[in-house]
């Protein structure tokens, strides 16, 4: 699909998102793909990031799970105030407001919820190439994709399993790219669960 560069997803549009209330990606709790996967790592000291985090209840979970190293970014500065008011006791100079792409620092591990299909498609190698940056040697890039293709123009901005083949396969070992069978109910059928290994 096609998309013409018509929206300019910066900082305000986040912001009115929010203020608006437009905020369908927000599920109100940990996905289960996630939450499963969060619950079989056994090092507690992994340097993890989550990006274009939202009310990030992924970090909740983390850090009341004992995993300390956990960093926080999002564009919008709404969703971070959120998240200190919900979860006081996070370290707050872990919740970093910027532009994902200016964030400089290495992880172990990256967790993609939504931040992905946020972004205009044009931003995508872009994305690749920041991820695969930002990750220590062997470090993975886990999460989630939509496995469809939106009719209205985004964001969210869809895509197919081909299409992420060819998009990470040059920089990541594909460990695992399938048809998510723990999806919660809406959105059941229309995702990928991925596991990238940076090469």
């Amino acid at each position: 699909m096609n998309y013409k560069k018509s929206k300019n997803l910066d900082k305000n549009y986040w912001e009115n998102r929010y203020d608006n209330h437009k905020t369908g990606w927000d599920i109100g709790y940990i996905s289960t793909p996630i939450k499963e996967y969060i619950d079989q790592l056994d090092t507690k000291n992994l340097h993890i990031l989550i990006p274009g985090a939202g009310n990030n209840y992924e970090a909740e979970y983390l850090h009341n799970k004992g995993f300390k190293n956990v960093d926080v970014i999002d564009i919008a500065t709404q969703p971070l105030n959120n998240f200190k008011k919900r979860v006081p006791s996070f370290p707050k100079t872990h919740l970093i407001q910027k532009n994902f792409f200016s964030h400089q620092k290495t992880y172990n591990l990256i967790i993609e919820q939504t931040f992905f299909s946020s972004l205009h498609p044009t931003d995508r190698e872009k994305y690749v190439h920041k991820m695969h940056n930002l990750l220590s040697h062997n470090g993975k890039l886990i999460g989630l994709l939509f496995d469809v293709q939106f009719s209205k123009e985004g964001p969210p901005y869809g895509g197919s399993l081909n299409e992420y083949l060819q998009l990470f396969s040059s920089f990541f070992t594909i460990r695992v790219l399938d048809k998510c069978y723990n999806s919660i109910k809406p959105r059941f059928g229309r995702e990928l669960f991925f596991i990238f290994e940076k090469k």
